[in-house]
């Protein structure tokens, strides 16, 4: 096994020598995509919206925002940080007066994080303001957006979620849902979107429904949310989820359901039920606990091995490994605990109090360790520098043996649809064997679900590849949309390539 001295130069920031017991777990996540939520109708609309994306804050830590309209005037706050650090005083609260809020959590995989940025994005449009927020990404955007600024369009932010609001603002129907849904017809890839007007809060789901969005009811009040976890925490009732190509049009007069697109098979993202989405959520009908229980169980179906303790990797991993220790009858224990009341903002100049920082976070539980063959259970890896660290520690703890297994299949494709994925060379398993992968974390084995493994934890007999179930191009390299920013990028790289030669 290598030595922790002779890794790349990327494994050192979060590894303390000193103490290799500790160190922070989520230096190489897939990172979360973002959370939107909208209420019509409700006197308190911009402080149950707060409530709202509080739960939703998993989805996106870097930014947070909302727009409210109070019959005359829309109010916009955004701020940098978590929603907890700008949107728990009254007096912020004060500033968003109205019954009709939308709000968004964010982490960027377009454009930089800079308050420009932060959505809701607003924008005084002819037939009045306009407010968006979008999870997900639009795979033609910069083509979009390159060919607007052609037209004279002058953005304000690097987001392509801007791109919704000038096609909407440059459509000549007379209506702005007639607008808001041709600009649907031009854009491409995952969305799910809240917008509010003067009049309506709208929703819309991608013709794939690859990113999620669902209505629920509080007090006779329709909502729109990234997930039911953001429901629960209001005491709202789940209606339904907005299907696949659905808009929403929420006024006084009700909800309205359009279907403007033709009808597609839904693929929503797996990785929702990987990584993304809360435990406690439901998406599709599937409680998100259950799946990820059923994924571990799987996976000791498929890759049994001898040994004394299952120990999750915090938090993520924790429902699929009582799945593997449930099928497998070997003991669950918390070998890694994590300190859940460190903030993010725990960042000093000097390396050495950046160290005692990372070991506040993640510490190795020695009494369940030392001595012990070990099953690590992770939902993914990625690059597989976390994965390297996580084997050390339980070494350096005094594990007898370290078997490694993973709730997922190998990430072999980068994502385009609002996951922040490496590029393709950059993936451990785009570029290594199995055994490669083995040697290079260190551990004394290594195993993923299988593509069918994960289909029948979903409830599926398997993956139909004909009309695959869900959007899993991260591993099988099937993506369900066209790529037109990449495949133009790839054009232009060779007509650099045929200029140069």
């Amino acid at each position: 096994m290598d030595e922790v001295s002779d890794l790349p130069s990327d494994l050192d920031p979060s590894y303390s020598a000193s103490d290799p017991g500790a160190f922070d777990l989520d230096a190489d996540r897939l990172r979360e995509e973002c959370g939107v939520f909208g209420i019509f109708g409700h006197p308190d609309a911009a402080a149950i919206t707060a409530l709202g994306l509080h739960a939703l804050q998993h989805r996106g830590q870097e930014a947070a925002g909302i727009v409210t309209f109070e019959g005359t005037r829309f109010h916009s706050e955004r701020r940098l940080g978590l929603v907890g650090d700008h949107f728990s005083s009254a007096s912020t609260i004060e500033r968003l007066p109205g019954s009709v809020a939308i709000g968004h959590v964010r982490y960027s995989t377009t454009g930089e994080t800079i308050l420009r940025n932060v959505q809701p994005l607003f924008a005084e449009l002819s037939s009045g303001g306009f407010a968006v927020a979008h999870n997900g990404n639009l795979t033609n955007g910069l083509t979009l957006r390159r060919d607007l600024v052609r037209e004279g369009a002058i953005y304000q932010s690097t987001s392509d979620t801007e791109v919704i609001l000038h096609l909407v603002a440059r459509s000549r129907k007379p209506r702005l849902v007639q607008r808001f849904i041709e600009a649907l017809g031009t854009i491409e890839g995952a969305y799910a979107l809240v917008a509010i007007s003067n009049k309506k809060l709208i929703g819309a789901r991608d013709p794939l429904g690859i990113r999620p969005l669902v209505i629920g009811q509080l007090d006779g009040h329709y909502i729109l949310a990234s997930e039911t976890c953001a429901l629960d925490i209001i005491g709202a009732r789940f209606v339904r989820d907005v299907e696949n190509g659905e808009v929403v049009i929420i006024s006084e007069k009700g909800i309205e359901s359009l279907r403007p697109f033709p009808q597609r098979p839904m693929r929503p993202c797996i990785f929702e039920y990987i990584y993304f989405a809360r435990p406690d959520s439901i998406v599709q009908g599937r409680s998100v606990y259950a799946v990820r229980k059923a994924m571990g169980a799987e996976l000791a179906r498929e890759s049994m091995v001898d040994a004394d303790v299952v120990v999750p990797v915090p938090d993520s991993g924790v429902p699929a490994a009582l799945g593997f220790a449930q099928q497998s009858g070997i003991p669950f224990e918390l070998g890694i605990i994590r300190n859940h009341y460190v903030g993010r903002t725990f960042i000093q100049p000097t390396q050495t109090v950046r160290e005692l920082g990372v070991r506040l976070k993640h510490s190795v539980n020695r009494s369940v360790v030392e001595g012990k063959r070990i099953v690590l259970l992770d939902d993914s890896i990625v690059r597989g520098t976390t994965s390297v660290k996580i084997v050390q520690m339980m070494r350096d703890a005094g594990a007898r043996e370290v078997h490694f297994r993973i709730s997922s299949p190998p990430i072999s494709y980068p994502d385009y649809y609002g996951i922040d994925t490496p590029e393709r060379e950059k993936l451990l398993a785009a570029t290594h064997s199995l055994e490669e992968m083995r040697a290079y974390i260190g551990s004394d084995s290594l195993a993923f679900l299988s593509v069918d493994g994960i289909y029948r934890a979903m409830g599926e007999n398997g993956r139909d590849p004909l009309r695959p179930q869900f959007t899993d191009h991260c591993f099988t390299g099937d993506y369900p949309t066209a790529l037109t920013d990449v495949m133009g990028e790839a054009k232009n790289q060779l007509s650099l390539l045929a200029e140069a030669s």
